[in-house]
């Protein structure tokens, strides 16, 4: 039998070692991120999503030490994007950027391509965009309880931006409360319907701040309250639904950043610390500020409570109003 000698040995020995070593090695030397990160907008560029995408990124982008590259994946109501996102590999260079279609959709899309409460992790939501009640300049009431009472004498309508949508649904919420009737009329987007309700075609939309925000303060809509928890810096005179006896209609557009469920903690981590970074610098504040929204409070637990909270309570005004998607 061959003897082996001590030097055969030692060299042996640390060919193993190396061999071994040399993953965490490489992976030492390759901190995250390492490479540009991609934020996938489930919207149309444009957008709400998009704009807070946009303003997020450059601040994020800094504070990471890397460039994140903001693509549009717009289509089914947010679902396109959603889906691409939650087949992505699970290594935080792939971000969603969703709305508050994230928490819809499981109540109104029977067979979703995804689960959104076990396919993703939030890393955080950005920012609140309360719905606000506006009426056709040409419209005779001016608070609360003149649409109430217009609404229980005669036949009145509402416009959305299409069945299931946030509009939608922050009026079923708002009919439900305060025990009156409107036919719905659903538009194929949020524009077409705020021209018409401008027009006087259609007297009544819950829209998202930040695309009648101009219109209001053009004097092309007319603003009846703030479907909120307080008022708004940029409408200050417009009070909210609860403010004129209205409980339990809060309803927001919000955008939320997600990862792929099994993402390393640590890297959501990293996310999270640079998204509430980004939140923090005023810029961003007053940003957001002049689209009619306000950074949300809170980093990871705080958002994920928010959207689990959300999802249940759209779910419950879906099945209680029967609301079917186009």
């Amino acid at each position: 039998m061959a003897k082996v000698r001590p030097a055969q040995v030692t060299v042996a020995a640390c060919l193993v070692v190396a061999a071994l070593a040399g993953p965490l090695a490489t992976s030492a030397e390759t901190p995250w991120p390492s490479k540009p990160i991609t934020f996938v907008v489930s919207y149309a560029p444009g957008g709400g999503a998009d704009l807070v995408a946009r303003l997020l990124a450059e601040r994020m982008g800094t504070a990471l030490g890397q460039t994140i590259v903001v693509e549009n994946r717009a289509g089914a109501g947010g679902r396109l994007g959603a889906a691409a996102v939650a087949r992505s590999t699970p290594d935080g260079y792939t971000v969603l950027v969703d709305a508050g279609s994230f928490a819809i959709n499981p109540g109104l899309q029977p067979k979703l391509p995804y689960n959104p409460a076990k396919d993703f992790v939030a890393i955080g939501v950005a920012a609140l965009f309360p719905h606000v009640l506006v009426v056709s300049p040409s419209f005779k009431a001016n608070s609360v309880a003149d649409l109430i009472s217009e609404a229980r004498k005669s036949h009145l309508s509402f416009a959305s931006s299409g069945n299931g949508s946030s509009q939608h649904i922050a009026a079923a919420l708002f009919m439900q409360n305060a025990k009156v009737s409107m036919t719905h009329v659903p538009y194929r987007g949020g524009g077409p319907a705020i021209v018409d309700v401008m027009g006087g075609q259609v007297p009544v939309l819950f829209g998202n701040v930040a695309s009648t925000l101009a219109h209001i303060q053009g004097g092309k809509l007319k603003a009846l309250a703030i479907a909120g928890s307080t008022r708004l810096p940029a409408l200050p005179h417009v009070p909210t639904l609860q403010e004129q006896g209205i409980n339990g209609s809060e309803m927001y557009e919000w955008n939320g950043l997600f990862v792929p469920a099994g993402t390393p903690s640590s890297v959501v981590d990293r996310l999270s610390e640079a998204m509430v970074k980004a939140l923090a610098a005023q810029q961003v504040k007053d940003r957001i500020a002049s689209f009619g929204g306000e950074p949300f409070q809170g980093g990871r637990a705080e958002a994920t409570k928010f959207i689990a909270a959300e999802t249940q309570r759209i779910a419950e005004v879906i099945r209680s109003n029967d609301i079917k998607p186009d």
